[in-house]
């Protein structure tokens, strides 16, 4: 066996599993590195921070990134408002039509983005208001970030007594609205943290739907980028895996939050 058990009591990784973790780490490391390293080159024997100054002062990099970022938001709210109350009734009233709900959820796995963006181009067809506008985009981001939504939220609301915490607050006179926002929401912190955090590293990082609308969003303007200007592209194809790493390591400390305060119970 690879792993043993230490004196400690607990399990101890032999070798093989040493050398399968460091390969792996090469393996993602690697890349990494080469390309800040060559987002520094400035030519010949030459390194600089050049291209990070060129793009701090770049005002399409700033469009981008702020487009992005407000289209993360709005997909995030479209999702909380949507799911949140809809997972909750499934819980409560409707437990038999979870399986369904886990089906819709994958699908967007399965379905590919250009044909679901010509599926939804055909049937959205207005208002103009939110056609020509990239608002338009937060419709298939939110079916793309679906999967991670439901499955963070139902994680959620597995750890949660959701029928006594419902009925106690009933049996207080609060509503369903102060049922959700007051008793379920404030112990679904970390689910809902990593289903925030989830669906922003997913819309930053989209390219296929704003590609084909036409909207220069974050994903788009590395591309345009690294048509014209290689190492600026590195550097931006950087700073994008270090944001999805902040993002992801949130959602790695929200859940082991949650388990130690589960724990603490």
């Amino acid at each position: 066996m690879s792993a043993t058990l230490s004196r400690s009591g607990g399990p101890r990784v032999g070798l093989g599993n040493w050398i399968i973790i460091l390969a792996c780490g090469l393996f993602f490391l690697v890349p990494l590195i080469v390309t800040g390293i060559f987002s520094l080159w400035e030519g010949g024997h030459s390194y600089g921070v050049s291209s990070y100054v060129l793009l701090i002062h770049s005002s399409g990099f700033w469009r981008s990134l702020l487009l992005s970022l407000q289209l993360a938001i709005e997909t995030i709210l479209l999702s909380f408002v949507l799911l949140v109350p809809a997972m909750i009734f499934v819980h409560l009233k409707a437990p038999k039509l979870k399986p369904l709900f886990e089906f819709i959820a994958t699908l967007p796995f399965v379905i590919p983005a250009i044909a679901l963006i010509a599926g939804l181009s055909t049937l959205y067809t207005g208002p103009n208001w939110l056609i020509g506008t990239p608002n338009y985009l937060v419709i298939p981001y939110f079916f793309l970030a679906l999967p991670y939504g439901y499955r963070s939220i139902d994680v959620g609301l597995n750890t949660l007594d959701v029928k006594t915490l419902t009925e106690a607050g009933q049996s207080l006179g609060a509503g369903w609205g102060r049922i959700i926002v007051l008793i379920l929401l404030p112990n679904m912190t970390a689910a809902l943290v990593g289903a925030t955090l989830l669906t922003l590293t997913i819309v930053m990082g989209e390219f296929t739907f704003a590609s084909v609308l036409l909207f220069k969003t974050f994903a788009v303007f590395i591309n345009d980028t690294g048509q014209n200007a290689v190492t600026e592209a590195a550097a931006l194809s950087l700073f994008s895996f270090v944001l999805t790493w902040i993002a992801m390591l949130g959602v790695i400390v929200a859940g082991k939050r949650q388990r130690t305060r589960i724990g603490a119970r």
